[in-house]
């Protein structure tokens, strides 16, 4: 529960305070008491949805490493951060029909 407590209080520092959703570990409830926030649970669509669109992620994220493998052996998050930037701005270019292309590089990526 204290780690819930730390994350949940963290989010409140980054994004200000909001109700809390969760899928109903007891932990959240006692951490959101503590920090008086409102807690809600998900429905189970709502949480079946959101499982199926992570897994769509990974998915699709792993289909994409497997194309383009890292040939470094000292991979860092970089090229993790990188790639997964990568798939988001094709997936934002393929659903509004974009036609610029920019995605600013990071510090660690060989794109040869």
């Amino acid at each position: 529960m204290l780690i819930a407590e730390k994350f949940i209080k963290s989010l409140g520092k980054m994004y200000g305070r909001h109700h809390v959703y969760t899928d109903g570990g007891t932990w959240y409830d006692e951490a959101c008491n503590i920090l008086k926030l409102k807690h809600y649970l998900h429905s189970s669509l709502e949480k079946s949805l959101m499982k199926r669109v992570n897994q769509y992620f990974k998915d699709r994220i792993e289909n994409f490493e497997d194309y383009f493998l890292c040939v470094k052996n000292e991979s860092n998050l970089f090229h993790g951060h990188n790639w997964i930037q990568f798939f988001v701005s094709l997936y934002d270019d393929k659903s509004s029909n974009k036609n610029d292309f920019l995605i600013p590089l990071q510090e660690g990526v060989n794109i040869s």
